[in-house]
């Protein structure tokens, strides 16, 4: 059994002051994980998020408003529930309409992860966690690509319906918006021996709940959490080790993004499971396996 070696860090962006505020109004929200980190940006129209000289691929979801993408010789336009997948090198966000845009980006993006709030919890490298290990490039090289989400249909058979994209070095499940209740009865508690998960709340209300697996030494058990975030959008961390299951609240339509980095070989492993898997290979070993 793997012990959590930390806490899980609680980001309720609808409550707390932004990281970051930029001249023209643009908030960042700034959260890590020991291998990536999300920066969640209520955007004003003209606003720049720029990324200089990234190491690798970072993902762009513009979930409200619209935005054009520059990297390298590419260019391309992200309207509203969009997801961009970003070469490495130098690239430009220019919302072209105010909206919510996250992006996802790995732990060389060393700027945004000393700017994290949670910077602190990972202050010991978090050797417990699996370090990404890129994946195969990407058919056709490394590139731009667009999904709109309202071009594909979830290939999930179960009730979250699952919507699941990868990179050579990340992974975001967009679930479908919820506009039912999660059954209480059919929860799934479970944990992750050595990677962890991001949950990305960004409509409704949502209860996360934690459970610390103990070992022997009584010193180090932690108390059961049963955290309610009354509104989005939020952010939740969840440690390697650590037990946890999340329902959805009140009334109304309900959106939960979760975030990986790697991608999962569990998922990748189902045919047709991840969106674009055709653009995206599994390494050898692991696809054979």
């Amino acid at each position: 059994m793997t012990i959590a070696r930390r806490k899980a860090t609680h980001a309720r962006h609808f409550a707390e002051a932004p990281q970051k505020t930029d001249a023209d109004g643009t908030k960042h929200w700034i959260t890590r994980a020991a291998n990536f980190v999300t920066v969640v940006s209520e955007a004003a129209e003209g606003a720049v998020l720029a990324r200089t000289d990234q190491a690798d691929e970072y993902m762009v979801f513009v979930v409200t408003g619209s935005a054009v993408i520059e990297a390298g010789k590419d260019r391309g336009a992200a309207g509203a529930e969009t997801l961009s997948i970003v070469p490495p090198g130098p690239s430009r966000i220019t919302m072209r309409q105010p909206g919510l845009v996250v992006r996802v980006l790995t732990n060389k993006a060393s700027d945004l992860v000393a700017a994290a709030g949670n910077a602190a919890t990972y202050a010991d490298g978090a050797p417990e966690v699996a370090p990404i290990v890129p994946w195969p490039d990407p058919v056709g090289g490394f590139k731009l690509r667009t999904y709109k989400l309202a071009d594909v249909v979830s290939p999930d058979p179960g009730p979250l319906k699952m919507r699941l994209f990868r990179s050579t070095n990340l992974m975001i499940n967009i679930f479908e918006p919820w506009t039912k209740r999660r059954e209480p009865s059919r929860l799934s508690p479970h944990s992750h021996d050595d990677f962890e998960q991001m949950s990305l709340g960004l409509k409704g209300a949502f209860r996360h709940h934690l459970r610390y697996p103990w070992g022997a030494d009584m010193s180090t058990w932690m108390e059961d959490e049963h955290a309610t975030y009354e509104a989005s959008p939020s952010i939740l961390v969840i440690p390697a080790g650590l037990v946890h299951t999340t329902q959805d609240l009140g009334e109304g339509i309900t959106w939960l993004v979760d975030i990986f980095g790697p991608p999962r070989r569990d998922f990748s492993s189902k045919p047709g499971f991840v969106l674009n898997e055709a653009d995206y290979p599994m390494p050898q070993a692991a696809a054979a396996a």
